[in-house]
């Protein structure tokens, strides 16, 4: 019945309205061709590619969710639901496409690779999802106006691949863009121009394009900045003499999380609150506990308005402790955070660590060790600060860092094809059930490596090897100005 009313419509308006292609016309015919095999949505991934950043991110969602819609309608869909395209005369001849597909008409594959796309670049930037959202009913409504699909096809396509790219968040979470929960407001100097306030620099970190320093000097001009002078000596060593040298009110820091980490440490061990400004390329530590803009951590210092939150430390063989603000890794872990690092500005922080952890887990040795009296064999153990999200993926951010608690990560070894389940279960979003995968939250912990020494890794940095190794939560140790 609908097929009929339209097409006597068309018919209709076609011996009323003149024959001339419009422009109009032409352009949804030359946007329906763009789309064919994606090629349109590759083209748009390279520029986001080129922007960076959260539309990089957005891209690669994008890009996965279509795969996943396109597999599903023309492999499964389509030869289980064979459909008849429109007829050759349903719309005009100039509208009409210069070649018309075999397959099936239901549902469509254009529609459904768009709204993949879109639905999947819009869960990581819904501003960069918006500009293209035009873009994507454009194409979906096209292959109707030139003739190949029935309407109920795009709407049936845009559904599908919608629903592929929410799918996405099973095994690849969302990462929110809220900072942790942190622990409560406490006093601070209050330092409106910087007068008394110790900045330690690290010129290496961040990127070739940003520097911080002179925008610090702008909005602090009476703070005193200590600018890393030998990046291969002891940073902790300066900044203790620049401590004892200036006797600071307060305590400041621009850099990456390894120079985020020195700075903490000599703030809790001289009772100072600590001001971040980050300046890393990842700034892992800022980004979780809300201190990301300079402006924002600047008027933090010139009110005194502080908090709270948990750091950790590690001991290697009976060593001194050593702080870590956000994890802690021993056995194939560190090996894996170097290369999703390597990895992740050019596919993003899930695919990379994905990736990363085939490669890992393809070359590990299995690691024979005794956690808290429990003898077992792991592929990889992870020690966080605070509680990390989601507890079943790959972690990406942390909701919580007051409660004095460590987030506890073991892969097994010591089960029957342990390294293929563990990655079918990252690949599905079952690494929660998987027997493969342990997770507890502790105060303390004590693991022994038996056999060879082992690299122990902090905050993404491998800083020594041991045997022996002990985890404890500092609770509310660090005093943040935020």
């Amino acid at each position: 019945m609908f097929r009929a009313v339209y097409s006597e419509l068309m018919t209709t308006s076609e011996r009323v309205l003149p024959m001339a292609p419009l422009a109009s016309d032409r352009g949804l015919r030359a946007l329906s061709r763009a789309a064919d095999h994606g090629v349109l949505w590759f083209g748009i991934t390279a520029g986001l590619f080129a922007i960076g950043g959260r539309p990089r991110r957005a891209a690669v969602r994008g890009l996965l969710s279509l795969g996943g819609s396109s597999a599903l309608t023309n492999a499964v869909l389509k030869p289980l639901l064979p459909r008849r395209r429109p007829p050759v005369g349903w719309v005009a001849q100039h509208r009409q496409a210069r070649r018309v597909p075999t397959s099936s008409s239901f549902p469509s594959g254009h529609s459904a690779s768009a709204a993949a796309y879109v639905t999947g670049v819009a869960l990581e930037s819904p501003a960069t999802a918006a500009v293209l959202a035009p873009v994507a009913a454009a194409v979906a409504y096209s292959r109707v106006h030139i003739g190949v699909h029935w309407p109920s096809d795009v709407v049936v396509g845009a559904a599908v691949g919608a629903g592929m790219a929410l799918l996405t968040r099973r095994w690849w979470a969302v990462r929110t863009e809220e900072p942790a929960t942190l622990g409560p407001t406490v006093a601070a100097p209050e330092i409106p121009n910087g007068a008394g306030l110790l900045i330690l620099i690290n010129p290496g970190s961040g990127t070739a394009d940003d520097d911080p320093a002179a925008e610090l000097a702008e909005f602090l001009p009476e703070a005193t900045t200590l600018v890393e002078a030998d990046p291969d000596g002891d940073l902790g060593a300066q900044l203790d003499d620049a401590i004892a040298r200036e006797r600071p009110r307060a305590l400041g820091v621009c850099g990456g999380d390894g120079t985020v980490v020195t700075a903490a440490a000599a703030a809790i061990r001289d009772d100072l609150a600590l001001a971040v400004f980050p300046g890393g390329t990842l700034n892992h530590f800022a980004r979780d506990a809300g201190v990301q803009d300079i402006e924002a951590t600047r008027e933090a210092v010139a009110v005194g308005h502080a908090t709270r939150l948990d750091v950790a430390e590690v001991s290697a063989d009976g060593q001194s402790p050593r702080l870590f603000v956000n994890t802690s890794s021993l056995g194939g872990y560190p090996d894996a955070v170097r290369l999703r690092e390597r990895w992740e500005h050019r596919m993003g922080k899930w695919p990379a660590a994905a990736a990363a952890m085939v490669r890992v887990l393809a070359r590990a040795q299995p690691l024979e060790v005794t956690v808290d009296d429990r003898r077992i064999a792991v592929w990889m153990l992870f020690v966080g600060n605070g509680r990390y999200s989601p507890a079943d993926q790959v972690p990406m951010s942390r909701p919580e860092l007051h409660n004095g608690l460590l987030d506890v990560r073991l892969l097994r070894a010591d089960r029957r094809w342990s390294r293929t389940r563990l990655l079918w279960a990252a690949a599905t979003g079952t690494l929660g059930g998987s027997a493969g995968y342990e997770r507890s939250m502790v105060t303390d912990l004590e693991v022994r490596v038996h056999g060879e020494a082992v690299s122990l890794a902090t905050d993404g940095e491998v800083v020594g090897r041991g045997n022996r190794f002990r985890f404890t939560s500092r609770p509310l140790a660090l005093r943040l100005y935020r």
